[in-house]
């Protein structure tokens, strides 16, 4: 479905001719340009918005967003204060990067301009019918209803590209002369180009910005760079930036940590903590294949062999009575060096990231010592589950294992785990499916639930109460088990008590812990971590979590955290304007703790006092709101990339010393003895103190998770002595849909701001953008709305 063109465009161009008039009358009287004022007869307000990330131009969500940022600045300025609104653009980490590197990679293979094999209609069919089975199968692993999706069984990446087929060519060829598209294989050209169109479509979509504040980020510009530089130090003086080993998502293709903004898919997503149960292997009787008598020499070497669960609940395993594998599913043993040799049974996406937790003597490699071992080689294979009363259980087949998730590898406990109830009861009941697998009576029929955790309700075997209260039959029942597991997990950890093993008689609670480490230490355990769900970089790896030498904030640190939640659920200090974006920020911070905020590549500064590592961008853009006081000194009027010639008053971004910064930003700071005139320095000092606290940030509350939470916990690491200049107020709203469809190429209905405005004059995709919603829902930007506005903006402006 195409855009609906405006039917007759004469009215729309009467639009465009006198907002181009007016916008241009603003610019030549700089209307927007504001400075602190001597005098408290004005009221101030500062309102900003999150620098949007320049690998493109600006689009309809961009847009929706940024016009509760311009309306209300408006608003006040209409009230009669002196209202600061200004902008910038993010160029840091690694989207840039890969976009660059994809492009040359494209170009090395196909040519310039590239002749891609898509070009061929048969290729490209064959190409997207199997772009879209992949996909498809990957939607329905994750028990996903395709069938519900709009515009038939179109997969996310299909819609954005309108194809499936994504190449980094036809992206550029939709924003830049094809004959420039050449020299965007340099990562610097991206800067150069696309923030200047930025400040030109937000003319003409009339967001009324004080361009002298305006930058973009990243080393290219010197006085960011020494800002951040600074940030760094000061947080480090006060202890917020630590070094040492932790565990985060990593991409092993990149070499580095991977964080939201370098991620396609995965965007809030951390590690979480396994514990890797080791069931070890008894015996191979009666090999019938030859991975199983390659299984059996193994098995008579001098290591041990064990096929690896991964859990969340290591206080259940006194209750193991067997363990699953997927048939069709593909596992490897792998040899594990440290903290001393053994073999590991498990799925190669398991061991890859395990090579990357301090488990091998070289990261991320692993010896693979006997490779496609299929499910079927492992069932009927007797193994000693640790804390079990059964002396040896057997491996049982299990239909719904994701390979994708954990081992590939699930530890049974029928007693308080409803999956694992259904499925060792339908081995004991239909024999006939468990010989198709091999599997005889004597393998399942002795093995009865065992007691383990009390449950105040439930009894003693909460799994078997809730699947007979559920009238739960079978492991088709997804809805109805989901529904028994997320009840007696719950149950079973708040409410629960031990009554087998030496911590009978104690809470789940505080048995889970103690549990755990006891397995680890007698060595029938060891701890896992993977990304919570999946996460892919932008270079297309998939990513894992590594332990590896990082610096990090520390913002777990209680102090920390204790202050930024007292500002935040302080109505005097900070209005959220939403009680449920209240509870998400409480959330937040809850659960964020150490965060990796340096990277080895891509973009950015570099970090003062260990140069080998770059800032990575949701570290670098936490209180660059405060820099915005004092741009238009440093840097001035169409300087985005602080070219040290266009300073307005000549200072040089040598000059700008941690003492320099420290007399403008903070409070007992004294005047410091530089070259930079001391008048320009009361300047700067002034400006910052006028304008601060930020009184309003406009985001979408993608951003509550990361970017929003952290900007307040570096407000409060900076400026831990003057909580008044904490931010004052966050306003966070929902994404955009268009024309109730989310945006994409494939709908037709994938909107850029500037060609929008073109479209339907910026007056009316204001109108429909104020139109389309306030709150944290999502949001529809309707284009038959901004097509009314143009004829009721003409008939008010005739009758006016």
């Amino acid at each position: 479905m195409s855009a609906p063109v405006p039917k007759g465009t004469a009215k729309r161009d009467a639009l465009r001719t006198n907002e181009r008039s007016i916008q241009s009358l603003w610019e030549d009287e700089k209307v927007y340009e504001v400075d602190a004022e001597e005098s408290n007869e004005r009221e101030k307000f500062m309102v900003t918005f999150p620098y949007p990330y320049s690998n493109g131009n600006l689009h309809i969500g961009h847009a929706f967003s940024l016009t509760k940022s311009v309306f209300r600045a408006q608003y006040e300025r209409h009230l009669g204060k002196n209202v600061l609104w200004p902008f910038a653009f993010h160029c840091t980490g690694m989207p840039i990067q890969a976009a660059a590197n994809k492009l040359k990679s494209e170009l090395e293979l196909y040519g310039t301009p590239p002749s891609f094999p898509e070009n061929d209609p048969k290729v490209r069919a064959q190409m997207e019918a199997e772009i879209a089975a992949k996909a498809a199968e990957a939607a329905a692993k994750a028990k996903l209803n395709v069938s519900k999706k709009k515009k038939g069984n179109k997969t996310k990446l299909v819609q954005k590209s309108g194809t499936g087929i994504v190449r980094q060519w036809t992206i550029l060829a939709k924003m830049v002369p094809l004959e420039l598209i050449p020299s965007f294989i340099d990562p610097l050209v991206w800067l150069s180009y696309f923030p200047p169109r930025g400040v030109t479509h937000l003319n003409n979509f009339g967001a009324g910005v004080d361009w002298r504040r305006s930058f973009i980020t990243t080393a290219v510009n010197p006085y960011y760079d020494a800002f951040i530089r600074w940030q760094f130090e000061t947080l480090r003086k006060r202890g917020k930036v630590l070094f040492g080993k932790r565990n985060n998502v990593f991409s092993i293709v990149d070499g580095q940590v991977c964080a939201d903004h370098d991620r396609s898919e995965g965007e809030g997503v951390g590690p979480q903590e396994y514990t890797l149960i080791k069931l070890k292997l008894l015996e191979v009787p009666d090999p019938s294949t030859a991975v199983q008598t390659s299984l059996r020499e193994l098995l008579g070497g001098d290591l041990p062999v064990s096929l690896v669960a991964a859990t969340l609940r290591p206080e259940t395993m006194y209750g193991q009575t067997n363990l699953f594998v997927l048939p069709t599913g593909t596992y490897g043993a792998y040899k594990i060096e440290l903290p001393q040799p053994e073999i590991f049974i498990m799925s190669h996406r398991a061991a890859r990231g395990l090579s990357c937790q301090g488990y091998t003597q070289t990261f991320a490699e692993i010896e693979c010592l006997l490779g496609d071992i299929k499910g079927t080689d492992l069932l009927g294979l007797p193994v000693k589950a640790p804390n079990s009363s059964y002396e040896r259980v057997y491996t049982l087949p299990l239909l719904t294992i994701s390979m994708g998730k954990g081992t590939g590898i699930v530890t049974s406990v029928p007693s308080d785990a409803p999956d694992d109830y259904v499925a060792l009861q339908a081995l004991k009941i239909k024999p006939d499916f468990a010989a198709k697998y091999g599997i005889t009576p004597a393998m399942v029929d002795p093995f009865d639930v065992i007691p383990i955790i009390d449950i105040p309700g439930y009894g003693s075997t909460s799994a078997v109460f809730v699947c007979e209260k559920l009238k739960i039959t079978s492991f088709n029942d997804k809805a109805k088990l989901a529904q028994a597991k997320e009840e007696t997990y719950l149950k079973g950890f708040t409410s629960g008590v031990m009554i087998v093993g030496p911590h009978a008689g104690t809470k789940v609670s505080d048995a889970k812990p103690i549990i755990k480490e006891e397995m680890i230490t007698d060595g029938t355990a060891c701890l896992y971590f993977e990304p919570e769900s999946k996460v892919m970089s932008r270079t297309h790896d998939e990513c894992v979590v590594a332990k590896t030498d990082q610096w990090y904030l520390a913002y777990g640190e209680t102090n920390w955290a204790q202050a930024v939640k007292d500002h935040v659920l302080n109505a005097e200090t900070f209005n959220a304007y939403d009680e449920s974006a209240l509870t998400k920020y409480e959330y937040v911070i809850g659960w964020l703790q150490e965060w990796a905020c340096t990277r080895q590549f891509g973009l950015g500064t570099q970090l003062p006092w260990d140069t080998k590592w770059v800032i990575e961008s949701l570290s670098d853009s936490t209180i660059y709101m405060s820099y915005y006081t004092i741009a238009h000194i440093l840097q001035g009027r169409n300087n985005l990339e602080g070219d040290v010639t266009k300073s307005p008053h000549g200072i040089d971004p040598k000059l700008l010393t941690n003492d320099v910064f420290d007399y403008i930003y903070l409070k007992n700071a004294p005047l410091p003895t530089t070259s930079i005139s001391t008048d320009l320095l009361k300047k700067c000092r002034g400006e910052f103190r006028y304008w601060y606290p930020m009184d309003l940030r406009v985001s979408a509350k993608d951003l509550i998770p990361n970017h929003l939470t952290m900007a307040l916990y570096n407000h409060a690491a900076i400026w831990d002595d003057e909580p008044e200049l904490w931010p004052k107020g966050y306003y966070t709203n929902g994404h955009v849909l268009v024309d109730a469809q989310k945006m994409s190429k494939s709908a037709g209905n994938f909107l850029l701001m500037d060609e929008t405005v073109e479209l339907y004059s910026a007056d009316a995709t204001r109108f429909a953008c104020a139109d389309a919603g306030d709150s944290l829902d999502d949001a529809n930007f309707s284009r038959e709305t901004a097509d009314s506005a143009i004829v009721s903006l003409v008939n008010e402006e005739d009758w006016a």
